[in-house]
């Protein structure tokens, strides 16, 4: 691999490194190994004075393992860590803290029974007379702090409660406050609405002037576009390009990650649209949702969009009766479906893909094969008993028809990436041959290559006559897949379009409350 990290574009030429030709931080020929598996294979990445960088790369292309090594939490076999040009170590996250590193991870960690302020300067408060921690001075900080960032959070109120974009800039505050030069933000904007982006791309705006290097990871490409100055793209481990965001497309970003071309992100197959599979009539829950009515046909895929808070999963989890309803009923090829009982909505063949699939669809502590066959635990059994046999050969069967990649069935499921954990939650309803298939946000969190597969899996089993129900937040994602869209606003439809009705503008007009003049929503 090319150690000169660039691949026919010379960092030192940027803008920023004009005044500065050296990399606050900089990394060359990167080597990491865990055993026999190859996580970093001559990685190159560089950092400059005020610049955002944006690292890029499948699950598995290597970029957890290289934000590990910068925090200090790994170090390397082979390579070189540079910071201001000169050879560094860290062999601990204190050391790279101390050299002015800092990580926004997507859930911060915090102390919840503690204040803002004292999260943010916590095993550092100023102290005053008696060597008494001075809360006074330490609110004047925090709230200078805040300032600074163009924010407004109280800094006496707990840190329990604080939403995750709330999190995510005290932590950035802590990092302002430790003088830190260099800020790495993995994964930030998975949990946040569009708003809390905005505003977190504003505070990293800040952080640019004054002078700070950021760099940025996400699954996202219209918010690496939207706030990159540099686009970085990792394969297999490897460095592959570094290129001005300017001077990018999606499509070529996508082909330098996947290695092949993506023809569609989202190959949506013709299929037969067959009787009604799902009804939903006049659904009511005080203050989530009301009047919800739509129906779900065999061989379709139905998108249900909307903003952040519309009441697009809490429907769903009425439906499969997870959660309660006040009005309405469900039926499932006609027949009335017994309410919050999800064992009668499994037994009519519904199956849900939650939409957080680490803390409602898996058992982290549990293997492959057990995720896999939990909704097969019954029919598995032989008088009363699961066999390992039995388990392992459904698992080796899912698999491969998902082509599930794990080191084998008994791998914990904590050890596979984020869409190969997405695969086996669907792995495990599909098992149960589901006549509906509720799917919420499928591909929150996976990278691009896994994606396409994800939708293509969804288009094949929609060809099938599986009726399918899917939410998104992901605009394209409902209009490249969805046969209908349903749209929600604040736990009401407020339109019901066809696939050559829906578009990017009657979605988001429906989906803030605007009538459209275009379509009514059905009753």
């Amino acid at each position: 691999m090319d150690d000169t990290y660039t691949h026919g574009v010379d960092l030192r030429s940027s803008p920023a490194a004009a005044d500065d030709p050296v990399p606050i931080l900089e990394l060359r020929g990167i080597h990491k190994a865990f055993g026999a598996v190859k996580a970093l294979r001559g990685a190159n990445l560089s950092l400059l004075r005020g610049q955002v960088t944006a690292l890029v790369g499948e699950n598995g292309a290597g970029k957890s393992t290289l934000v590990k090594t910068l925090a200090g939490l790994h170090q390397q076999d082979q390579g070189h860590v540079l910071l201001d040009g000169e050879e560094v170590s860290f062999r601990d996250p204190l050391q790279a803290r101390e050299a002015g590193i800092a990580v926004i991870y997507q859930e911060p960690t915090m102390f919840p029974d503690l204040t803002v302020a004292e999260n943010i300067f916590m095993g550092r408060q100023p102290l005053g007379r008696f060597r008494r921690i001075d809360r006074k001075l330490m609110r004047r900080m925090a709230v200078e702090l805040f300032t600074q960032l163009g924010v407004r959070i109280d800094p006496d109120r707990s840190a329990q409660g604080l939403s995750i974009a709330d999190q995510q800039v005290v932590e950035i505050a802590k990092a302002i406050s430790l003088d830190a030069r260099v800020l790495i933000m993995d994964e930030p904007t998975a949990a946040l609405s569009g708003v809390e982006v905005e505003r977190l791309f504003a505070v990293t705006r800040t952080l640019q002037d004054r002078g700070a290097a950021v760099l940025f990871i996400s699954h996202r490409f219209e918010e690496v576009f939207a706030l990159a100055d540099w686009i970085t793209v990792m394969r297999d481990g490897a460095h592959v390009l570094t290129a001005p965001a300017a001077e990018l497309s999606i499509d070529q970003v996508i082909r330098q990650m996947v290695g092949r071309d993506v023809a569609s992100l989202f190959p949506k197959q013709d299929a037969k649209i067959g009787g009604v599979a799902l009804e939903v009539r006049k659904l009511s829950r005080k203050g989530v949702f009301h009047d919800i009515s739509f129906t779900v046909n065999a061989g379709e895929i139905v998108g249900l969009s909307g903003l952040v808070g519309a009441g697009r999963s809490e429907v769903a989890r009425a439906v499969f009766g997870v959660d309660k309803y006040d009005a309405g009923e469900v039926l499932i090829l006609d027949k009335p479906l017994k309410p919050l009982s999800p064992s009668a909505a499994m037994a009519a063949g519904v199956g849900l893909v939650p939409e957080d699939r680490r803390k409602q669809g898996l058992v982290m502590e549990l293997p492959v094969s057990r995720n896999l066959t939990l909704t097969l635990r019954h029919k598995l059994s032989r008088f009363g008993l699961l066999t390992n046999r039995s388990e392992a050969a459904t698992t080796r069967d899912w698999a491969k028809r998902l082509q599930i990649k794990a080191g084998s069935p008994n791998s914990p499921i904590s050890t596979l990436s984020g869409g190969n954990q997405q695969k086996v939650v669907l792995g495990k309803w599909l098992a149960t041959g589901p006549k509906i298939l509720i799917i919420d946000e499928p591909t929150r969190g996976i990278d691009v290559g896994t994606k396409s597969e994800v939708h293509r899996l969804i288009s094949e089993l929609a060809g099938n006559g599986l009726a399918v129900l899917m939410i998104s937040s992901e605009l394209p994602e409902i209009l490249g897949m969805s046969d209908r869209v349903l749209v929600m606003h604040e736990g009401r439809l407020t339109a019901e379009l066809s696939r050559s009705e829906a578009t990017e503008e009657t979605v988001m007009t429906a989906a803030t409350g605007v009538e459209s003049p275009n379509k009514e929503p059905k009753a």
